[in-house]
Order: structure tokens, then C-alpha cells, then sequence
């Protein structure tokens, strides 16, 4: 059981370093951008003119702009809704960048994606601690009467509201311990959290996704697949800090620890 649960999160940390390395994955952000920051309409490094329009942002480009949309040479004026992802599937591309519209808190912006960006060709891995089953223990699900939101930090300094559903109880070396938690639209949990090693030997911060709960409240907690969030990956994501109660005073030595990067050449 055991050499075949590392194989499996052998195969998972692969899947995981192509996923961040994709042509449009983390490393390829060069850019978030929030259209009320630029009321003239230009937007750096973007061309054409871009505004909100009520529940929407309106586009407005000429032929010269090189923009495409839906696949084809835009000119004219277009109104755009969020988009829903997958990032290389954005209805507006630049070449071979992608423009992804989205809102936040009811605020609109637009993410660059660029497969050339540096972060990506300077990539060179994720260290990640090899499996241990001793991170991976049973873990109980309570949700709260009601999803909770709290106000914390993002990476970008922009304090924003983080929905809670409810907490999750598991015990690490005989310590019962708890996380506050969201719940995604695939009923699958999301844990921001930070633990003794965060800041020192790994990132400021992880993020976990235990999967659905049973009708019990039942789940597997499984540290080996604890994440580095997006903002590890690019200065330009807006990844939340963990909320008050989910920095563990364990050292959980498992999961992604940080990014690996080619060296900067030095200067004589």
C-alpha cells in the first residue's frame, strides 16, 4: 500500500510541475492589471482601450492593435464578462499571450499571460519532500450554519474577503489539531495555511485540498500534496494569507517546499 501510494504522488508531483510550467500556467503571469487604476483606458504592455461597462468590460481596439478575439482579428468595440478559465482558453489573445478579463470583489482587471516570461524559462522544478504516509491521516469535516467570510491579507497587500465554510479536525503525532476551510464548487475543501517551516525551510505559506467529505464529514488530510500557491509562481496573483487560527505551531515537513530557478548570472 504504501510503494503504491508513492507511486501515485510520484505521478501527482509530475502532473503538478507540468501544470505549473504549461504555456500559460503561473509562471507565465507578467501582469495584473485593474482597469479603474487606468481611466484613460491603456492598460501597460496591452494594447487597444479597455473600461467597465457595468457588468462588463468594453474593448475597444482597432486592426492595428494585433488583438484577436474568439480567434479571429478584432477591430471595433466588444463587451466582455469574466472569463471562466482555462487561462489559454480567454476569449482575447495578443499573439501568443492571452488576456484573461476578471473581477474581484466587484473591481475588474486583466491578467497577462505570457508563455515567453521569464519566470518560466528561468524554471527549473519544484522541491517537494518524497512521500510519507505519516502526512496523510483521516480528518473530520464540520460546516459552519452558513458559509463565514473573514477579512484577510493578499499577496498583493489588498486586504479581501475569504469565504469559510467550515473546519476540518485531524490529529499529526498524537495532536489534535484544525483548519479553517472553503469549500469549491466540485464539494472538494481548500485550506490556506501556514505551519512551523513556513518562511524557513519552505514557503510563507501552502495551500491543501482535501477531497469531498463523506456524509459523515470524512475525509483524508494528505500534507504530501500540500501546494505552493500561484504567488509563489508570480509576483501578480492575489493569493489570500492564511486566515486567524491556521497557522499550525507544527512543523509540517511535507509537500511542496519551494521553487527551483536557474541561477542569475553574476555580474563582473
Amino acid at each position: 500500500m504504501t510503494t503504491d501510494a508513492s507511486d501515485e504522488w510520484k505521478r501527482w508531483h509530475e502532473d503538478r510541475v507540468d501544470a505549473v510550467s504549461a504555456p500559460y500556467g503561473p509562471l507565465a503571469l507578467i501582469g495584473t492589471h485593474w482597469i479603474q487604476d487606468h481611466p484613460e483606458g491603456r492598460l501597460p504592455d496591452i494594447p487597444g482601450t479597455w473600461s467597465v461597462d457595468g457588468d462588463a468590460v468594453l474593448l475597444t481596439a482597432t486592426g492595428a492593435d494585433g488583438l484577436t478575439v474568439d480567434g479571429r482579428p478584432f477591430s471595433g468595440v466588444t463587451r466582455l464578462a469574466a472569463d471562466s478559465g482555462p487561462e489559454q482558453s480567454s476569449r482575447v489573445a495578443f499573439g501568443n499571450r492571452r488576456l484573461v478579463v476578471l473581477i474581484r470583489e466587484g473591481v475588474w482587471g486583466i491578467r497577462h499571460y505570457d508563455p515567453d516570461a521569464e519566470a518560466r524559462r528561468n524554471f527549473r522544478g519544484v522541491e517537494a519532500t518524497p512521500y510519507d504516509p505519516r502526512w496523510s491521516v483521516p480528518g473530520r469535516f464540520t460546516a459552519y450554519d452558513g458559509t463565514r467570510t473573514v477579512r484577510v491579507q493578499a499577496a498583493d497587500g489588498v486586504e479581501r474577503g475569504l469565504g469559510l465554510a467550515g473546519e476540518l479536525v485531524f490529529t499529526l503525532a498524537g495532536r489534535e489539531l484544525t483548519l479553517q476551510v472553503a469549500r469549491q464548487a466540485s464539494g472538494g475543501l481548500w485550506a490556506v495555511f501556514a505551519d512551523a517551516t513556513s518562511g524557513d525551510t519552505g514557503h510563507r505559506f501552502r495551500f491543501l485540498y482535501p477531497a469531498a467529505p463523506d456524509a459523515a464529514g470524512r475525509t483524508t488530510v494528505d500534507f504530501n500534496r500540500a501546494v505552493l500557491p500561484p504567488c509563489a509562481f508570480a509576483d501578480h496573483f492575489l493569493c489570500p494569507f492564511p486566515p486567524p487560527g491556521n497557522t499550525l505551531d507544527a512543523a509540517v515537513e511535507a509537500g511542496e517546499r519551494r521553487l527551483l530557478r536557474a541561477p542569475r548570472p553574476q555580474r563582473n
